[in-house]
């Protein structure tokens, strides 16, 4: 297996939305676009042509990155090709300045992202959905 790692290299929606779909049983299909055009950068790993894993580093515009949708085919998982994308991650943010990364996941990912060197940090978390506030309240506020 020769795998390769591409940063900024931009495999699509149909190919992203094929490794989500494979790899989380809630995926459902999105406009990737929109959120890589902001992007700090973006890890897409390769085997034999095909997509098999990504990570998403937003930012804050500042010194402040932030890790998202890390994934990996099930196909591959547990190969160590998160933690290659996660390490090539970090390290393409620290070449670009950025002082912090952060990442937020649920309990059964604690130990994957510990054994990638984060370490674990108290944090608030407010989710707009569940509290009733929707995209339209928001609009208005900042209208």
């Amino acid at each position: 297996m020769s795998l390769l790692l591409r940063s900024k290299d931009n495999p699509g929606n149909e190919d992203l939305n094929r490794l989500f779909r494979a790899a989380w049983s809630n995926h459902s299909p999105r406009d990737f676009q929109p959120v890589l055009r902001q992007s700090l950068t973006y890890i897409s790993a390769y085997v034999d042509g095909h997509l098999i894993g990504f990570v998403n580093v937003a930012w804050d515009g500042g010194k402040h990155a932030f890790l998202m949708d890390t994934t990996v085919h099930p196909d591959h998982q547990r190969c160590g090709i998160g933690k290659q994308l996660v390490r090539e991650a970090v390290s393409l943010a620290s070449e670009l300045g950025i002082e912090w990364v952060h990442v937020d996941y649920k309990p059964p990912f604690k130990r994957f992202y510990e054994s990638c060197g984060f370490q674990p940090t108290n944090a608030g978390l407010y989710h707009l959905e569940k509290r009733g506030v929707t995209k339209k309240d928001v609009q208005k506020i900042t209208a």
